[in-house]
């Protein structure tokens, strides 16, 4: 024992002389894990029980977000859907089993076991992150912290895209999102960009878990509460070109709802499931290889899961990418016109209750009058007219342009409309979003002739008046020289009963009984037809020499087709998602003057069944369709028009342009009868052999037989 205490002591000596300096070393280490230790406890504390400053829930519950507002046409189709996000809401149920199948196996197949975060997929993130991180330093770019791609949850992508937006939107800044102690130490050793990023990733974490532990809450079992988050997912996710939500995206791509899905389709759900993830990367566009390889390798994880069997993987992996075909324009309707005369009266109706963003935001829905059977006729008339045009004149510079408007002769409801073309030389033309129809001021020509010939008959003139086709001279204005005006055939037929100057278009008639009656009457009986336009107050605009709509034009002869006032409308009611109607068009329809309303109509249809008539290739076997109307070509053979009707309520009437957007000319003898009579032709043709609007309706005994009176006293003569 006596050996032994010497080694002792020495050993407790030496032990004794060391402390100080192991003591000072132990305390420095714990000071320097000290803020480590607290930053990790107040993370993990922030993270898993703080709930102080979470969002409100209720929105994401309602999930209240915009979706497609739709028009529908006369018979309930949809005429266009309209977005600022072109999205479409889905239950869990509405998402097919094959397309829930690709988004777990491509994003989260633990979706439906982990609490919001799965914790097995950490140790790969971990990895990722220290491999990029060594890498980078490896390469010289400094020892700074990398954080991958992936590794989040559903749950996760969705608080990102719905919750942190802001924050996500913005975590590339150079510039820390907030600027505090802890957040400029991480950024001295990671980076402001990465330092943001992080604490966006744990702030990600966060509520993913808060928002696991109030839907289950909420909707009382774990199994509905994922239900419901994924639902959510499927109806967030960006699905490029604008489409938001899976069942909008197939729609887009596949033009297939979701409704139709089947294991067959699993790639077509590979594919959604790829875009989802990167629509940058994965659109399916020509030259784009990457879509198709993340299609396969969605595939073969389905097949790897057991959702679906391995040779069915293996064919559809053998299969091209095919998808319909798509343009940049989210915008598909064949009416653009027609839409754009909706938002026109949602702004003139709306009245602070609704409006077009409403319509955007989905929030409304709109029911208008047009007939999308016969809007695919007048687009198609008005292309084959343009496209004869062009025939005709190989070498005409610029782009031929026409708009078309056809109406309910009953109330003045829009049936098809049409702005002008949509396509020229297989490529969308820029300017052809313009509605010439409502917006384009142009002159009338002779189709405005018609106003001056009623404002006659109710100055007691009638159809056998005699009136003088002779040169007349008009004033245009002070120091200005006097005006010769001359028919088109630069000839005069002397005195001619007032019958033939209308089927005839005689201008110097219509100037002559324009004086005699005065111009203020013309104007007048515009105005009751409902031309708003303010005109011009010379003489010649008894020859159509004042601008207006060719929607007003249309108006005026409906209603001298149907003895009733009423203004043109497309809407014919508004209601909300629910079916709360908000607006409903009221139909004033009134009676007008019937006295002479016999006269002017016996008039036109003279002009289809006189022989000299300009419109008198519309009366024989080959159509058959008894109508009414009026050619009109401006000056200088600018515009050429034609607008007619079938007879009475139960009628239509259709007006047709055709021109040049800077009014250049259309060429010698470029008439209305010429240019734009045969597409006139063609929709009223096309549309009563479909029996689309009914039989055409005759007109009464007692017009035809005053036509007939005057032929036969014309051959005896």
């Amino acid at each position: 024992m006596s050996l032994c205490a010497p080694g002792v002591a020495l050993v407790v000596r030496r032990l004794r002389s060391a402390w100080p300096r192991r003591a000072v070393w132990l305390t420095v280490l714990l000071m320097a894990l000290l803020p480590l230790v607290l930053t990790t406890w107040g993370l993990a504390h922030h993270i898993y029980f703080d709930r102080s400053d979470v969002p409100d829930l209720e929105p994401f519950i309602r999930f209240e977000l915009s979706t497609i507002g739709k028009v529908y046409d006369a018979r309930g189709a949809v005429l266009v859907e309209l977005a600022r996000e072109y999205r479409q809401v889905v239950s869990y149920e509405e998402v097919p089993p094959v397309l829930r199948h690709a988004i777990l196996a491509a994003e989260d197949k633990n979706f439906f076991a982990h609490s919001g975060v799965d914790y097995r997929a950490l140790p790969r993130v971990l990895y990722k992150a220290a491999i990029s991180s060594v890498g980078a330093w490896w390469n010289g770019d400094g020892f700074r912290l990398h954080l991958p791609q992936g590794g989040s949850t559903l749950t996760q992508q969705l608080v990102r895209g719905y919750f942190l937006r802001d924050r996500w939107s913005r975590e590339n800044s150079a510039t820390l999102f907030r600027d505090n102690l802890t957040w400029r130490l991480f950024s001295a050793g990671a980076g402001a960009r990465t330092t943001n990023k992080l604490f966006r990733k744990l702030e990600e974490v966060r509520l993913a878990l808060w928002l696991e532990e109030e839907m289950r809450r909420r909707f009382g079992s774990r199994e509905q509460a994922k239900r419901e988050i994924f639902a959510r997912s499927a109806s967030f996710n960006y699905l490029g070109n604008g489409r938001y939500g899976f069942a909008a995206g197939s729609e887009y791509y596949f033009d297939k709802p979701l409704s139709s899905y089947t294991m067959e389709d699993a790639g077509k759900a590979a594919l959604l499931a790829g875009i989802a993830k990167a629509p940058r990367d994965y659109l399916p566009v020509p030259g784009n290889a990457r879509p198709l390889r993340r299609r396969n390798e969605i595939l073969a994880l389905m097949a790897r899961n057991g959702y679906i069997p391995a040779n069915l993987a293996k064919r559809l992996q053998a299969e091209p990418v095919r998808v319909a075909k798509v343009t940049n324009n989210p915008v598909k309707t064949q009416a653009p016109a027609a839409i754009d005369t909706v938002f026109d009266e949602l702004r003139r109706h709306g009245a602070g209750r609704f409006g077009v963003e409403d319509l955007f935001q989905g929030r409304i829905l709109v029911h208008a009058t047009v007939d999308q059977r016969v809007q695919t006729i007048v687009n198609e008339a008005l292309e084959t007219g343009l496209a004869l045009y062009e025939k005709r004149h190989p070498q005409a510079k610029g782009l031929i342009q026409g708009s078309v408007v056809v109406l309910r002769n009953a109330d003045a409801a829009i049936l098809a409309e049409a702005g002008g073309r949509s396509f020229y030389e297989n490529r969308y033309a820029r300017y052809s979003d313009f509605n010439r129809a409502t917006g384009a001021l142009r002159q009338a020509g002779s189709a405005w002739k018609p106003l001056v010939y009623l404002a006659a008959f109710r100055q007691g003139l009638k159809l056998d008046t005699t009136v003088p086709d002779e040169p007349i001279a008009v004033r245009m204005g002070a120091d200005r020289p006097v005006k010769w005006i001359a028919n088109y055939d630069k000839e005069f037929s002397g005195p001619i009963p007032m019958r033939q100057a209308i089927a005839e278009s005689r201008n110097a008639v219509a100037v002559w009984i324009t004086r005699e009656i005065g111009l203020n009457r013309v104007i007048r009986a515009s105005r009751e037809l409902g031309i708003r336009t303010p005109l011009q107050p010379y003489i010649t605009t008894a020859l159509g020499a004042s601008e207006v709509r060719l929607l007003e034009l249309a108006g005026a002869y409906r209603a001298m087709a149907s003895g009733i006032l009423a203004e043109p409308y497309i809407i014919d009611r508004v209601t909300g998602a629910s079916g709360e109607v908000f607006y409903e068009a009221a139909r004033t329809a009134l009676e007008f003057d019937s006295r002479h309303l016999n006269l002017i109509q016996e008039g036109l249809r003279g002009v289809v069944r006189i022989p000299e008539g300009t419109a008198h290739s519309l009366y024989g076997r080959d159509f058959p369709i008894p109508v009414m109307g009026k050619t009109g070509t401006t000056s200088e053979f600018r515009d050429a028009l034609f607008v007619g009707s079938t007879y009475g309520p139960q009628g239509v009437t259709v007006a047709v342009r055709i021109g040049f957007d800077d009014n250049r000319t259309l060429g010698d003898r470029e008439t209305g009868g010429r240019a734009a009579l045969p597409i006139f032709r063609e929709i009223m043709l096309r549309t009563y052999q479909l029996e689309l609007l009914g039989a055409a309706p005759s007109f009464p005994r007692e017009i035809e037989d005053g036509i007939d009176q005057y032929l036969l006293e014309k051959q005896s003569r």
